[in-house]
């Protein structure tokens, strides 16, 4: 899910160089939304593997 985030923030960057604002604004907003949902995810995960006393997989 990172993976995604970093490509539509890369896009956001050429777009918004290229002077496409409207999908520059899109990308970025997309990649923000997926940052923070794997933080979330990754912060979750966290708290269940020292909630359980070991590793998830």
């Amino acid at each position: 899910m990172l993976k995604w985030a970093l490509i539509f923030l890369v896009i956001s960057l050429v777009a918004g160089a290229l002077g496409f604002s409207g999908i520059a604004r899109g990308a970025a907003s997309i990649a923000k939304f997926l940052f923070f949902l794997f933080l979330v995810l990754f912060v979750l995960a966290i708290i269940l593997i020292f909630a359980t006393g070991s590793a998830l997989f």
